[in-house]
């Protein structure tokens, strides 16, 4: 089931921060802590692989807000998008873990933004995620220009290099499974 609560309370602090004028730009990297819940696990008592990129979403969701980003797709109309994504798992989060979760912006071309997360318990990498995402109007993806022009960041430039940009390449080369 979908962390809803969760979600809503992640909103909810995100929103209080902005109004204690703790902000984000997208230079930044936000960073939220949670523990890992009993509903979080799986049968070997630590998360579930499927739960961390659930809960990435309110990593994602507190640097939209806390950036501005969320007011502009509520102004806007704007919706966001998941269009890939790769994860590597190093060490396991057990229930009850206090987990430090990190969200920043590693690259952006004309069409995406490539956002990095990872979660960390007792200041150790557990799992760590590369994502392409996008911002949508009317079920299409925009262009980064204007998601930049409408948070006043339009100076902005962060193409993307290193393993960044090798994950671009590499997923394009990638087929898309047959049909049938």
């Amino acid at each position: 089931m979908y962390p809803f609560i969760r979600y809503t309370s992640t909103i909810a602090r995100a929103a209080l921060q902005v109004k204690k004028g703790n902000t984000l730009t997208f230079k930044d990297t936000s960073e939220i802590s949670f523990r890992c819940r009993l509903t979080d696990i799986d049968n070997f008592l630590e998360m579930n692989n499927g739960r961390v990129l659930t809960l990435f979403d309110m990593g994602r969701t507190d640097f939209a807000v806390r950036s501005g980003l969320g007011t502009q797709l509520l102004k806007q109309r704007w919706g966001l998008v998941v269009a890939g994504s790769t994860i590597q798992y190093r060490k396991r989060i057990r229930a009850f873990d206090k987990v430090t979760m990190k969200t920043r912006i590693v690259g952006f071309d004309e069409r995406w933004i490539y956002i990095e997360q990872s979660m960390w318990v007792k200041g150790k990498p557990c799992s760590s995620a590369l994502l392409r995402t996008g911002v949508t109007e009317g079920g299409k993806v925009i262009e980064t220009s204007r998601v930049l022009a409408a948070l006043n960041q339009a100076d902005w430039e962060l193409a993307p290099s290193g393993y960044v940009a090798e994950w671009i390449i590499s997923d394009a080369d990638r087929p898309w499974p047959p049909v049938g």
